[in-house]
């Protein structure tokens, strides 16, 4: 199925049925007097999260949602129906805004969460609430009001606990598929992912935590080059970044140092809340090195890369080797997220005692 992530819809909730102005007309009663009921409610519109939906694709066509309108009162103290509310499903983690003014109207972040997001008018009043002992006849009815009418922007921010961050072909999908049960598709040509994938890690039966893949950015994205910034929100709810670095590029005027700069970059560039999340360095396709080559590149690129403004409020303790491909360092990598998802620390104090000892 292809992934949607933003839609634009218009909801409609239903017109509140009209008050009656009627009069009791029965044999032998007289006087029998007003009798007019009120028109029922106008059915609402309802938003609600469903974790068995993973897109926003039934929204990017069906466009125009309306609930039912309130039934007009009738004679004999008879009240319209309200209207059948309209219940519209939509994924766990998607974000309700106002087209128009962008005002946050619901975050739909649990399971079976609920959000009312356009009211139904309420019903006209009949004359029967009008007589009194001045007006025994009255004719006065009111009519139902009209119901909320709103056009709405959905965007689906995915759930997970930790993000991956890198350049395209950093084996950010290989690192997902070593980890999880996930299977994103993996090819040695770059944006090979094209929409989010998420995959869960078991650290044991009663530990786990999802990994969030997103297309990979390069510099200028900010500008709109290769994909742009436009899947960076569904790192917005995580909790840790991985920055996944290619220590081996194919190519020999590729820097990882400089390319590593360019992401922190784009992510400033993108949002400050992004930017000052923890985020861990990861260097990864070990499996290209020899074990002094490797210790040679892990050395010049935390020298080069922590001395730079662009990694100030970073740990330089936090730099992770490994590789994706055969799976080395990997899981000493998940233990480590495990117990700082667990704890929540603070880079300050709970890192590694030094650069070594955080190097897998």
């Amino acid at each position: 199925m292809k992934f949607f992530d933003e839609a634009l819809i218009e909801a409609n909730a239903g017109k509140g049925g009209d008050g009656s102005a009627h009069f009791r007309r029965e044999k032998f009663v007289p006087r029998g007097g007003p009798d007019g009921g009120d028109g029922g409610r106008g059915g609402s519109v309802f938003m609600v999260a469903d974790r068995n939906l993973n897109t926003l694709i039934e929204y990017r066509y069906a466009r125009i949602h309306r609930a039912k309108p309130g039934e007009n009162g009738s004679g004999s103290d008879c009240y319209g129906k309200s209207g059948e509310d309209l219940t519209l499903l939509v994924p766990v983690g998607t974000i309700v805004r106002d087209a128009e003014s962008g005002e946050l109207v619901a975050d739909l972040a649990q399971h079976g969460q609920v959000a009312a997001i356009a009211r139904g008018g309420a019903g006209g009043l009949g004359n029967l609430h009008f007589k009194s002992s001045t007006n025994r006849t009255p004719k006065q009815f009111t009519r139902g009001e009209q119901g909320e009418s709103r056009k709405l922007k959905l965007e689906l921010r995915v759930l997970a606990d930790v993000g991956l961050l890198g350049m395209p072909n950093a084996g950010k999908s290989t690192f997902i598929r070593s980890v999880s049960a996930a299977r994103p598709k993996v090819a040695d040509y770059p944006f090979t992912t094209l929409h989010p994938n998420l995959g869960v890690v078991r650290i044991d039966h009663n530990q786990s935590f999802v990994v969030a893949d997103i297309p990979g950015l390069i510099e200028g994205a900010a500008e709109g080059a290769g994909l742009g910034h436009q899947f960076l929100r569904h790192l917005s709810r995580t909790s840790l970044l991985l920055h996944l670095v290619d220590l081996a590029p194919v190519a020999e005027d590729v820097d990882p140092v400089r390319e590593a700069k360019a992401i922190a970059d784009e992510l400033r560039k993108y949002s400050d809340d992004l930017y000052r999340k923890p985020r861990w360095i990861v260097l990864n396709k070990l499996d290209a090195l020899d074990e002094a080559e490797r210790k040679r590149r892990i050395k010049d690129f935390s020298q080069r890369y922590f001395r730079s403004k662009i990694a100030k409020g970073q740990d330089p303790r936090r730099v992770y080797a490994i590789s994706a491909l055969t799976g080395e360092g990997c899981r000493e990598l998940t233990f480590a997220i495990a117990a700082f998802l667990a704890e929540k620390p603070t880079l300050t104090n709970a890192s590694p005692a030094s650069q070594e000892e955080a190097i897998i």
